[in-house]
């Protein structure tokens, strides 16, 4: 891999290399952009085939965290980070302190918090080496509440533009993934009157969610076939493929999964099936609004009003799609970048004290 002609391609401001023998660390920190501020994504822990792969996943992470907090509206730049190893066997104390160090050697460049098999326990570790990290037990904390509350709006937004309307009564959702967003996500959606089929590798996820809320339960490799209105992925990325995308029987895509396009031209398909396609990192976007929050001084009421705000954020990523001809995924792009250049223009203006 080219990593310099990769980081040029796409404008990546920094690639930096963690290493600690005592407790093990290996770390990559990506910084894609910090126009809007200081770069902001989680830290995941994930056992990688290579250290291409791990290298790869932080250079797409963070890139896409720099479009998350722009289209979010936040003062934040992207950024993303990866501990190499299995998380039930790699986590100490030294090991997320030897991590935080290396967090704190940026100066405030990037700030970290949970992700992918990390914890608000974790963060607190963490912590006791730099104050540049949030989701703290006591603060902001878990954001998976707030995060599906996002996608809950979100989706109401696509779901208003293919229906018609926002009414989810006796709509059916299929939800891929009932994890702590996937499973308050159907919360949602079951108080508002929607019909479930649900999926998850974990048997005892679906039997909380069958239990519950009254869902139907599919194996997991059918729920991309099923009859429904709404797909709402919320597990793994790359799930809109070539393999899954001819199954889809649904209007509408939308849910709090990462990278859910295996590839552009799978948003292109979405656009030529006539599914609208709520962009994964507008969606999910409350949880960095969460997070955000805590900079601020951390206010549950604030934090849900801004999570409320997903809603209006589709709406203008279905309103730039159809101004500008193109699907969905391109028009949040769009939406983004335009917001990164406004702000970056500004920065041209000095004031001087005479």
């Amino acid at each position: 891999m080219k990593i310099f002609d990769y980081m040029e391609k796409y404008n990546y401001e920094q690639l930096v290399f963690c290493h600690d023998a005592t407790s093990g660390l290996k770390a990559i920190i990506g910084i894609h952009d910090t126009t809007l501020g200081p770069a902001l994504g989680g830290t995941r822990i994930w056992n990688y085939e290579t250290e291409e792969d791990a290298i790869l996943d932080v250079l797409r992470l963070s890139r896409g965290m720099t479009y998350k907090n722009s289209v979010a509206g936040l003062n934040l730049g992207g950024g993303k980070a990866v501990i190499i190893g299995d998380p039930d066997k790699i986590k100490s104390e030294e090991l997320f302190r030897a991590y935080g160090r290396y967090v704190e050697s940026l100066g405030g460049r990037y700030i970290t918090a949970e992700d992918m098999n990390t914890t608000t326990k974790d963060m607190d570790i963490i912590h006791e080496e730099t104050e540049h990290v949030v989701g703290l037990e006591g603060k902001s904390g878990n954001p998976s509440p707030v995060t599906a509350y996002g996608v809950f709006r979100g989706l109401l937004a696509a779901v208003e533009e293919a229906f018609g309307t926002k009414d989810l009564k006796d709509k059916v959702v299929a939800v891929q993934g009932l994890g702590a967003v996937g499973y308050c996500l159907c919360k949602h959606l079951h108080e508002a009157g929607a019909k479930l089929i649900v999926t998850d590798i974990k048997k005892e996820y679906i039997n909380k969610v069958v239990q519950d809320f009254g869902a139907k339960a599919v194996a997991p490799d059918k729920i991309y076939g099923v009859e429904c209105d709404i797909f709402a992925p919320c597990a793994m990325g790359a799930i809109i493929n070539d393999f899954t995308i001819e199954q889809l029987k649904c209007k509408v895509v939308a849910g709090s999964a990462n990278n859910q396009l295996a590839e552009e031209k799978h948003g292109d398909m979405l656009e030529e099936k006539g599914i609208i396609y709520a962009p994964d990192y507008v969606v999910n976007g409350a949880g960095v609004m969460n997070v955000y929050e805590e900079l601020q001084g951390y206010n549950e009421q604030r934090a849900m009003a801004r999570a409320s705000g997903v809603y209006e954020a589709i709406k203008k990523v279905i309103e730039i799609a159809k101004r500008d001809g193109i699907p969905t995924y391109k028009a949040a792009d769009r939406m983004a970048e335009e917001r990164i250049h406004k702000i970056g223009e500004l920065q041209k203006i000095r004031f001087f004290n005479k």
